[in-house]
């Protein structure tokens, strides 16, 4: 089970905005919840600046027009360029534009983007390739900050530099013709978030003289790729950006971001959660599973036929990143099942051999999303090993390998995500420490919580409603899509699609009928039937079918009607810390050992059928039996042969008894008696 939070907007600010604002109730409702709860900060949000202007002046930047003024002046003069970039989606798509832009000017212009072997940012050996091939400026896109000993290197080859990048700068800036980053501390800017295609963009326009009508013309449509897949937020700047990208998007010029569309299988009209999903993934897998100077050569691409083949060839790359995924999560699962301790630590820490370093923060996101806890995935590289972690809100990675940083060769990241290095002989102290700092500073750890943007009525569930949602677009980072909880909704039908992969519900709400699409969700192992009565969180969507339109919902979470979440996080707590060799609390030990009563109850709620943790719970839930509990006894008929538990899946089946079993035989439940 998920943590749930549900905002509750103030009634005076919804009206007002509502009023005033000319906004639906439920659209004023999600904006006042997200704590725009005035027209000002409304204004603010849609960019309603009262000059008209939305973009903020690129020379405010600090050395924009120094940057601008190198580049031109190498354009005037011919002398050979290099665009230096990252081999994510942000530097991909950063690279081209640049690229492109000079290229339009009449530019000597190269570009070069590490191999993933080579790291990150500017790399000494190709510094000196490049010298020797001929250039006499390299401009870094999405990188190139910290670089400051291959700042000097590029100085001793007689080569110039300009860096243009979006992360936090050290204390000591490199040397070079401009540095151009927002978060530099002597930076004036007024917009702070934008990508590395972003600051880019903001370049081509100050070498347009700080005119952007040109650059947003021919450049927003893969700027507006790039913050979305930077995750970076989608709010002041960033958000027109990106309103203004996916309206190019929708007739893109750019010949191989055509054959990309086509080939992502996406509809008109392109959203952001297309480009998140469908498009930018795809940029991606050349980063990591080719060489990213694929996914540029197509950005770059005039001819249709050769477009088609390299998209063709990157859809490949992302279906090869996809299986490789997969895999690691099956290593995973088999290694959870054997040491299913694995998963009662505060932080899950995994370690393979041979693990793509390109996908496992990918496969640690999913792993924050099954199991709700921050993880941190380490795979082999020699003698040294490198790794990725994801988290949940309140547990910042940064912090906690700051925490480690004796035993790491490398780290860098933020609250949310981040990366490290270490020799192979500390991964035991690696994992010690890391569970050290968790215990010191979380007796309780934080969970993986969904946040609603408020209660939603029945009556509010309706097409026009669901329609002026819209005005919110774009969403993503910092701007989510309205999510929206749903409770006491009874459940009419179950149906599958997909031949089962996925799950479709009749639902009554009030005495509103809608139909739930729960993607991912097999039917047969869907754990609810009809009559129950359920809470959900959701995503309204319209369905048009048969020249009818209607209200359709995307389902995030549901859980059975009436589960107190707080009761049940701090059972849950307590039965890890007991499955940790930490004890249990004096006072709460007559309240999680079962006695044979609580026994027989979760005995014959499980079934020989292979349900959920989650559902055989909510089955047996009551004043007397809380979740530590039910999963004490879960582990008591498990070592009794009695039931079949996954620990990965979280999922328990009953097997058939061909003779009476004696619970006093169970050692575990032996142990828990007698700390009673």
């Amino acid at each position: 089970m998920k943590k749930w939070t549900i905002g509750k907007p103030d009634p005076k600010a919804v009206e007002i905005l509502s009023n005033q604002g000319g906004l639906s109730s439920v659209c004023a409702g999600v904006l006042a919840a997200r704590s725009i709860d005035t027209m000002e900060k409304a204004a603010e949000f849609f960019n309603q600046q009262g000059d008209g202007e939305i973009l903020s002046d690129p020379f405010l930047i600090r050395d924009m027009r120094e940057a601008a003024d190198a580049l031109l002046s190498a354009v005037d003069d011919g002398r050979r360029i290099c665009v230096y970039g990252d081999y994510d989606c942000d530097g991909i798509t950063a690279t081209a534009v640049l690229y492109s832009y000079l290229e339009c000017m009449g530019g000597n212009v190269e570009y070069y983007i590490n191999h993933r072997s080579e790291g990150y940012g500017l790399c000494s050996d190709a510094v000196r390739r490049l010298a020797e091939s001929g250039v006499e400026l390299i401009v870094t896109v999405d990188n190139g900050i910290s670089a400051i000993e291959e700042a000097k290197l590029v100085a001793e080859l007689g080569m110039e530099l300009v860096i243009t990048d979006h992360h936090q700068p050290g204390e000591i800036l490199p040397e070079a013709v401009a540095v151009v980053d927002p978060h530099r501390a002597d930076d004036m800017s007024p917009f702070k978030d934008l990508c590395g295609c972003g600051v880019a963009l903001k370049l081509i326009a100050a070498m347009d003289g700080g005119d952007y009508s040109s650059a947003m013309e021919q450049f927003s449509d893969l700027t507006a790729i790039a913050t979305i897949a930077d995750i970076v937020p989608l709010n002041g700047e960033n958000r027109e950006i990106v309103r203004q990208g996916l309206h190019y998007l929708e007739n893109t010029e750019n010949v191989g971001l055509q054959a990309l569309i086509a080939v992502s299988g996406v509809k008109s009209p392109v959203s952001s959660t297309n480009a998140a999903f469908s498009i930018a993934p795809r940029i991606n897998a050349s980063g990591r599973f080719g060489s990213a100077s694929e996914a540029v050569d197509l950005l770059l691409c005039e001819d249709p036929e050769e477009a088609e083949a390299m998209a063709n060839r990157l859809n490949q790359l992302n279906a090869e990143r996809r299986k490789t995924e997969a895999d690691i999560m099956e290593e995973i699962r088999d290694s959870i099942l054997a040491n299913p301790d694995i998963l009662h630590k505060r932080v899950l820490f995994l370690y393979g051999e041979g693990w793509h370093h390109g996908v496992i923060g990918i496969v640690a996101a999913k792993l924050v999303e099954r199991f709700g806890k921050p993880v941190f995935i380490l795979s082999d590289d020699g003698d040294y090993t490198r790794g990725s972690a994801r988290s949940v809100e309140g547990f910042s990675i940064h912090k906690a390998l700051t925490a480690c940083a004796e035993v790491l060769t490398k780290f860098g990241g933020h609250s949310g995500a981040g990366g490290f290095s270490l020799m192979k002989s500390d991964i035991d102290n690696f994992d010690n420490a890391l569970q050290k700092y968790a215990a010191d500073n979380f007796p309780a750890m934080p969970v993986l919580t969904l946040h609603a943007d408020k209660l939603i009525t029945p009556q509010e569930l309706s097409v026009d409603s669901v329609k002026s949602l819209s005005v919110l677009e774009p969403c993503g980072e910092g701007n989510p899509q309205p999510l929206f909880a749903m409770l006491s909704v009874r459940l009419l039908d179950v149906a599958a699609l997909s031949g089962g992969a996925h799950t479709k519900l009749k639902l009554t709400y009030g005495n509103s009928g809608v139909y739930g699409l729960m993607f991912g969700t097999k039917t047969a192992e869907f754990p609810y039937k009809a009559g129950d009565m359920l809470d959900i969180l959701a995503y309204p969507e319209i369905n048009t079918f048969g020249g009818n339109t209607s209200v359709n919902i995307r389902i995030a979470d549901l859980r059975k009607s009436g589960i107190p979440q707080q009761k049940y996080f701090a059972a849950k707590d307590a039965y890890e810390k007991y499955k940790r060799g930490e004890g249990a609390e004096k006072a709460l030990i007559p309240r999680i050992v079962p006695d044979r009563n609580d026994l027989a109850v979760i005995y014959r709620a499980a079934t020989e059928k292979t349900a959920s943790f989650d559902a055989v719970y909510y089955a047996v839930h009551s004043d007397e039996i809380n979740y530590c509990k039910f999963r004490l006894a879960l582990d008591i008929f498990e070592e009794l042969g009695l039931f079949a538990v996954d620990r990965y899946c979280e999922t328990v089946s009953r097997i058939p008894a061909d003779k009476k079993v004696d619970l006093d035989s169970s050692v575990l439940l032996s142990e828990l008696k007698k700390l009673l």
